[in-house]
C-alpha cells in the first residue's frame, strides 16, 4: 500500500503522494517515507565575516564558515540566491559533504561559528541539525540565517543545538508575505517570539522594498512590533534592496530610505539599529544605550575596534550580544 505523507516542517503542510517532492523541491516521498534528498549535498561553501550575515552582537570580528543546499519553502520574487534557492537539486552541481566534514572544513579554516545561509536552513532542516550537534562537539557555535517559515515544535528542537539567528521579516502586513514570498506573517512573528524565549541569540533584519514596505507607517509598525514581542534590545538591521531575479522592476533603496527607517526604530525605542547593504556613516555602529559611547566601529563588515569589555561598556550597562 502506498501512503500520502503530509509534511511536518513549515506551516504549507504539503500533502505528498509517493514519488512528489513538496513545494520546496527537496522533500520527497520516497517508499512512504519522508527523505530530504539534499542532506549532506552542498552546493555552495564559503568563509565569510560573521559580520554578513548579518550578526553585529554575536563573536565580531570572527569568521563563519556558510553552507547551502538547494531548494526553499519561500519563492520571494526579489530572492538574491535565486539561483540555488529556486532550482531542483538535480538541476544544481553539488559536493557530498556529510556533517563531520562540514565540521572539519570549519575548524580548517579556523571559523568560529558554522552559518546555515543562502537558501533557508528550514528546508535542510535535518542536515543543520546534525551538523550542529557534530560542531559543538568541536566548540563551534552554530547560526541560522533563516525567513523563519516553520512550525512551532520542529523550530522548538533545532532551537536545542544552534547558538544564533538572524532572521530576515519581510513585511509586517500579510498580504505582501503572500504576495510576494507565497508565506504568511504570523508563523514568522511567532518563530521570533519562540527564539529568544529558548536562550537563543537573536537579531533580526528587513529588507526594505521601495513602494512595497517602506512607508513611515510599516517602519513604526515593525519596530514596535519587535520592541513589544521580543525587546528593545534585539538588533535590529534594515537592509538595502537591490533589483533581483522577478523584481527588477523596482529601483534599489534610497540611502536616505534607510536612514530614515533607523531613525523611526530608534524614535520607537529600539537600542541598536543598523543599516546594511549600504555605507552609513554611523548606522554601522554599535553605541552604548546608556552613555552613547563608541562600542563597535565598522566599515562596511569589518570592525575597525571594539571596546565591549565582558559584555559591558564602560560606563557599566550590559550590552545584549554573545560577545566571547
Amino acid at each position: 500500500m502506498t501512503l500520502t505523507l503530509k509534511c511536518q516542517l513549515c506551516p504549507k503542510g504539503c500533502e505528498l503522494a509517493p514519488g512528489d517532492s513538496g513545494n520546496c523541491r527537496v522533500r520527497r516521498n520516497i517508499d512512504d517515507k519522508l527523505v530530504s534528498i539534499v542532506y549532506g549535498y552542498v552546493c555552495t561553501a564559503h568563509i565569510d565575516p560573521v559580520e554578513k550575515k548579518p550578526l553585529f552582537h554575536f563573536l565580531p570580528g570572527t569568521k563563519a564558515f556558510s553552507i547551502a543546499t538547494a531548494g526553499c519553502n519561500l519563492h520571494c520574487l526579489n530572492c538574491q540566491n535565486w539561483e540555488i534557492s529556486q532550482s531542483n537539486p538535480e538541476d544544481i552541481q553539488s559536493s557530498y559533504c556529510p556533517p563531520e566534514k562540514v565540521v572539519e572544513m570549519a575548524e580548517d579554516g579556523k571559523c568560529a561559528s558554522i552559518a546555515y545561509t543562502y537558501n533557508d536552513p528550514v528546508v535542510f532542516y535535518e542536515f543543520a541539525k546534525d551538523c550542529s550537534v557534530k560542531a559543538h562537539e568541536k566548540k563551534i557555535r552554530n547560526i541560522l540565517v533563516t525567513a523563519g517559515y516553520i512550525n512551532k515544535e520542529p523550530w522548538k528542537k533545532l532551537l536545542e543545538v544552534v547558538d544564533a539567528v538572524t532572521l530576515d521579516i519581510k513585511f509586517i502586513n500579510d498580504e505582501n508575505y503572500q504576495k510576494v514570498c507565497t508565506a504568511t506573517l504570523a508563523p514568522v512573528q511567532e518563530t521570533i517570539m519562540a527564539t529568544p524565549k529558548a536562550g537563543v541569540h537573536l537579531e533580526i533584519s528587513n529588507l526594505v522594498i521601495p513602494t512595497m514596505n517602506d512607508s513611515t507607517e510599516d517602519l513604526r509598525k515593525l519596530s514596535k512590533w519587535i520592541k513589544e514581542n521580543v525587546g528593545a534590545q534585539i538588533p535590529l538591521h534594515f537592509l538595502g534592496f537591490y533589483p533581483k531575479y522577478k523584481m527588477k522592476n523596482l529601483p534599489p533603496t534610497p540611502a536616505e530610505t534607510l536612514e530614515k527607517a533607523r531613525k523611526i526604530a530608534m524614535d520607537e525605542g529600539m537600542q541598536f539599529v543598523y543599516i546594511g547593504n549600504v555605507m552609513s556613516g554611523e548606522g554601522q555602529n554599535t553605541c552604548c544605550p546608556s552613555c552613547k559611547k563608541l562600542l563597535i566601529e565598522r566599515s562596511g563588515h569589518s570592525v575597525i575596534q571594539n571596546n565591549v569589555k565582558d559584555g559591558k561598556c564602560s560606563c557599566g550597562k550590559e550590552i545584549y550580544g554573545v560577545w566571547k
